[in-house]
C-alpha cells in the first residue's frame, strides 16, 4: 500500500503565527513521532496524528510541529488554553519531557526562533555561533558559515550582498584563499549581528511596504510595517543572480 503523504507546514509560518501573543508555554512530547513504527525520516505520519488531535485549537491557541508544541493566548486566557491542551494530550496519553518544556513566558524558543509579543528574534545561539567562529581556513569551514547565515538570512538586511564574496570563494577549490575581503565581510556581518533586528508582526489589513535593491550580482527586498511614523522590518530577503 502507497504511503499517504501529509504536507507539513512551513516551520516559519508556524513562528509567524506566533508572534503578537502575551504568553507562551512551550512543550515537546515524549519521544515524539519515534513512539509510532516507521521509518524515522517519515514525520508525516506523526504530523497527521497531532493534526486530528488538536484539530480545534491548532492555528487558533496552539501550533504544534512534529512534537514540539506551543500553546499562545492573553494572559487572561493562558491558563484555561493550557487546559484545553492537557485535557487532549491526556485523552490520547501523550507524555511530556519536562526538561525541554516552558510554561507561562513572555518570550521563549520555538522552533529555532525567539518570539514575543511585539515580533520574532533569531535564536542568540545562532548569533554566538557566527560571532565566536574563527576566519576560514578550508572550503568546509566557509561551507559552514555560508550554512549558519542561511539560517539567520530573514534577519540580515541584504544577507546575499554581506556573504557575497565567501560564495564567490567556494568556486575556486583549486586554489582557495581567505582573502582580506573576505575577512573584512566577515567582521562587517559580525557587528551588523551583535545587535540584530526585531522583526515586526504586522497586523491583518494593515499596510504593508515592500523595499528592493538591485545590483549586478544581487537582489534584495525587505517588507516593512509603519507604525507611529517609524518603519520596522516584517522580513528580509536576498538572493544571488
Amino acid at each position: 500500500m502507497p504511503k499517504r503523504s501529509l504536507p507539513i507546514a512551513p516551520d516559519r509560518l508556524l513562528v509567524d503565527s506566533t508572534a503578537r501573543y502575551e504568553l507562551f508555554s512551550m512543550m515537546d512530547a515524549y519521544q515524539g513521532y519515534h513512539k509510532i513504527f516507521m521509518t524515522e525520516e517519515d514525520r508525516a505520519t506523526y504530523q497527521r496524528l497531532v493534526n486530528r488531535m488538536f484539530k480545534d485549537q491548532i492555528g487558533k491557541t496552539m501550533e504544534v510541529f512534529v512534537d514540539d508544541m506551543l500553546v499562545k493566548s492573553t494572559e487572561e486566557d493562558h491558563l484555561k488554553n493550557l487546559e484545553q491542551a492537557f485535557r487532549t494530550m491526556r485523552a490520547y496519553g501523550m507524555k511530556l519531557n519536562p526538561s525541554k518544556c516552558t510554561f507561562g513566558v513572555r518570550c521563549g524558543k520555538f522552533l529555532g526562533y525567539m518570539v514575543n509579543e511585539k515580533g520574532i528574534e533569531p535564536n542568540p545561539e545562532k548569533i554566538e555561533a557566527i560571532a565566536g567562529l574563527r576566519s576560514p581556513r578550508t572550503l568546509k569551514e566557509v561551507q559552514k558559515l555560508t550554512g549558519k547565515i542561511a539560517s539567520l538570512s530573514r534577519f540580515i538586511s541584504r544577507s546575499a550582498d554581506r556573504s557575497l564574496l565567501f560564495f564567490k570563494s567556494l568556486g575556486k577549490a583549486k586554489e582557495f584563499k581567505w582573502t582580506e575581503e573576505c575577512e573584512q565581510a566577515l567582521q562587517s556581518l559580525k557587528r551588523y549581528l551583535a545587535t540584530p533586528p526585531l522583526l515586526a508582526n504586522p497586523k491583518v489589513g494593515e499596510e504593508l511596504f515592500l523595499y528592493l535593491a538591485i545590483s549586478e550580482d544581487v537582489v534584495s527586498s525587505v517588507l516593512v510595517r509603519e507604525q507611529e511614523k517609524t518603519q520596522n522590518p516584517v522580513y528580509y530577503v536576498s538572493k544571488m543572480l
